[in-house]
Order: C-alpha cells, then structure tokens, then sequence
C-alpha cells in the first residue's frame, strides 16, 4: 500500500496523492459491473502504455499500475467498500509533491519509485 505523488494521480484525483492498495493482478476481482480504460504516459511502461480502470457510469478511477510487464494492479483505496484497513507503507513520487499535501514523515519516501 502506497501514496503516490505524481502528476498523473494529481491529475486524476484533483488532489495531491492517490492512495493505492497494489495486488497481484490474478486476485483481483470486480464484483459488479466492468471497467472502461483509458491509458496514459508512464516513466515505467512508456508511452500510452499505463491503463487506469474507471467506472462507466460515475467516471471514478478505480485501478491503476496496468501494462507492460506488470504483474500488479493498483486499486485506489478510496474505492474498497470498506477503505479504513488502508496503511500506506511508503510515500512515492515526492519529486511531483505538492507542498500543501500531507505526507507522513515516519514513512520512507522515494524520489520516484521504490528501489525494487
């Protein structure tokens, strides 16, 4: 579980982080409906690579971290039915954070990505 700061979660959340629970993309499950995709530019899968899930009827994101090489999906927290077992383990993207947004001092922060 992850914060991250960068420009394109600013972007889509119209604040300064995403909160994300990041999963192996064969547990994850949609219990209702199916997601529509829209892809973007990423420093790790390249360009228009990066696939975000989004509801059909309401616009919210709902996933994230999709492409090339990944093994993972990003969920945002926001979106679990039940959010509050949500505990970030590192602050990521700080090279994109906004000086208003909180950011926990007790977790490790990273430039861009967490070393792997």
């Amino acid at each position: 579980m992850f914060k991250c700061h960068c420009r394109d979660c600013q972007h889509v959340t119209g604040g300064g982080h995403t909160p994300v629970v990041y999963v192996p993309a064969s547990t994850f499950k949609l219990t209702r409906g199916k997601l529509s995709y829209f892809k973007t530019d990423s420093e790790m899968m390249g360009p228009h690579n990066h696939r975000r899930g989004f509801c059909p009827e309401c616009g919210s994101r709902l996933t994230g971290g999709e492409g090339p090489g990944m093994t993972g999906i990003g969920v945002t927290a926001g979106s679990l039915d039940d959010p509050r077992g949500f505990k970030p383990a590192v602050e990521m993207w700080m090279s994109d954070a906004q000086p208003w947004d909180l950011v926990d001092p007790a977790l490790p922060q990273f430039k861009k990505y967490p070393e792997r």
